[in-house]
């Protein structure tokens, strides 16, 4: 086991963990789910968030060689190529099963005939199971899809970092209604991928939500997780996950970036190329995603 330590950003404006893992004594370093800050009502991007793990990055003289992406984020747009260009050496990572979502939403979004969707935007391909080295570090790939088709955990030595399938105990799951989704999949992910690990594995969370105004929580235990998790605890069915998921599902809207992170987060990071102004346009398709009721309380809801 290597000296590995883990430095968590908390991006309160997403709910969003980015992790800075790293070996304290070799300097091996990768960066899991970095955020590029983005304020829809003025379509303004920054580099706050991605440059806090860029600077822990530089400040600690860590050699970034992975840039790991647990999915396609659908509530903020990745901040990968903010981290590429200030280290032009690290790769970018996710699971090859990008592909299917980028087939997706090409056409959701009526891309250019010209867009891949082979995943070469991104640098490595990640397979099941596949073992990926970054120095003294070694990083398991362990498909758990559900929230989306295309969802890894990473596990690193006593670490498994879940993206968006498993979050803290009081709040559960992630949501399985986006294109591709499945409340059936994320079951299988959850108890057969994640509980299967040691039961003093340490799982790391993509978002926290912090239900009731707590404290920002990003960790727990395998253990925690089956015993506690409000959504899949170990001795809930298959039967009754699924009910309660899809019931959960169907009270949520879509999430406040959607549209935008997800056209970005496909081409692994990219904004789109400008026009002959010298100004890059997203696309936003109308009525794609229609909220399940108007009332103001839903229209706010933020949930992954």
């Amino acid at each position: 086991m290597t000296n590995q330590k883990i430095q968590p950003f908390f991006d309160e404006r997403t709910y969003t963990l980015t992790y800075v893992v790293y070996d304290e004594d070799t300097k091996d370093a990768v960066v899991i789910d970095p955020v590029l800050d983005y304020e829809p009502g003025a379509s303004a991007v920054w580099t706050e968030s991605a440059d806090k793990a860029a600077d822990f990055v530089e400040e600690n003289d860590l050699k970034l060689h992975y840039i790991l992406e647990t999915h396609a984020h659908a509530d903020h747009l990745s901040g990968a190529r903010r981290l590429q260009e200030r280290f032009p050496e690290a790769k970018s990572a996710i699971g090859a099963r990008i592909t299917e979502v980028q087939k997706l939403f090409k056409g959701v979004f009526n891309l250019s005939d010209e867009f891949p969707t082979d995943g070469r935007q991104f640098d490595v391909l990640l397979e099941d199971e596949e073992v990926l080295k970054a120095g003294s570090l070694e990083i398991e790939t362990r498909y758990t899809p559900g929230h989306t088709p295309a969802c890894a955990t990473y596990v690193m030595d006593d670490a498994a970092f879940t993206g968006d399938a498993l979050f803290m105990p009081d709040f559960g799951t992630g949501r399985c209604d986006f294109p591709g989704g499945s409340a059936e999949d994320m079951y299988t992910s959850v108890t057969e991928r994640i509980y299967s690990l040691p039961d003093d594995t340490r799982t790391f969370v993509g978002h926290d939500y912090q239900p009731g105004g707590r404290d920002v929580e990003f960790q727990a235990t395998v253990a925690e997780q089956k015993e506690k998790n409000v959504f899949l605890p170990a001795s809930r069915t298959r039967e009754e996950f699924v009910q309660a998921r899809q019931e959960r599902d169907a009270t949520l809207s879509a999430p406040r970036l959607l549209l935008q992170s997800l056209q970005v987060n496909i081409d692994a990071g990219s904004l789109p190329a400008k026009d002959d102004n010298d100004k890059a346009y997203l696309r936003i398709p109308v009525n794609v995603f229609r909220p399940k009721t108007m009332d103001k309380e839903t229209l706010v809801l933020e949930e992954a």
